[in-house]
């Protein structure tokens, strides 16, 4: 396997009086695309936020260009590299879509990468184009997912933390997001894609790792999951 850029070890996460993290090791190499897949409560969320820093770890280290990470703040990690699109989007809805992208570039001062890099994203994205002086909080989940992505790429990330992209969005939909995930991986950018959709996340991945109950139950490459028959009986109704 290629070297780990992102390295976790021993996690425990406690989240409302519950252990949902239940001593998780795992790794994604520099250029992969790995998917952390499990049904809704396996602790998959959970995991992604306590990686960014936006929930307290109670046991086990991160570790990030073979340095813990453990404690730093979501703002920290943007600035090293390390970006995440949130399960729910989070996008700054009293926002236009053009002020959103601009956010996402808040640790940069390079203007004309910037606007290279907001061309970019309405390549990727031409519904976002079409209505980038539109505010945020008016979009169909989609776009906002759309959108989530697009801002989060703004900040150059070395490694991308999708949570749930495809969670409620139409079929059509579900197909664009899937297509810019595989295409920014192209890129270059590596990528941790956590997913309730298994078939599609595994479809796309290099490897991946099934959660269940907080605790990680099978790993390996992508292809050889998806003709599992423990997961196509569990997460591919069949």
């Amino acid at each position: 396997m290629t070297t780990a850029l992102l390295k976790v070890k021993g996690l425990n996460v406690a989240y409302g009086g519950i252990q949902a993290v239940k001593g998780v090791d795992f790794e994604v190499g520099e250029g992969e695309l790995v998917s952390l897949i499990g049904s809704n409560g396996a602790g998959k969320t959970t995991t992604m936020k306590a990686i960014t820093g936006t929930l307290p770890i109670n046991d086990g280290d991160i570790h990030y260009l073979g340095k813990s990470i453990r404690g730093q703040g979501p703002w920290d990690l943007v600035r090293q590299g390390l970006a995440m699109v949130p399960e729910g989007r989070g996008v700054f809805t009293r926002m236009t879509i053009m002020e959103n992208l601009q956010m996402g570039a808040y640790i940069r001062v390079d203007k004309a990468g910037i606007a290279a890099d907001i061309d970019k994203v309405f390549t990727l994205f031409p519904r976002l184009k079409e209505r980038k002086d539109q505010l945020a909080g008016t979009l169909s989940g989609g776009e906002q997912q759309m959108l989530a992505m697009g801002r989060a790429l703004m900040s150059r990330p070395r490694v991308l933390l999708l949570d749930e992209p495809s969670m409620g969005l139409s079929p059509l939909m579900v197909d664009k997001i899937f297509e810019v995930v595989r295409d920014v991986h192209a890129q270059g950018v590596t990528v941790l894609l956590v997913e309730q959709n298994a078939s599609r996340a595994l479809a796309i991945a290099d490897r991946g790792y099934v959660m269940e109950s907080g605790l990680l139950t099978l790993q390996g490459p992508a292809r050889d999951l998806l003709d599992d028959p423990k997961v196509r009986a569990a997460y591919l109704g069949e």
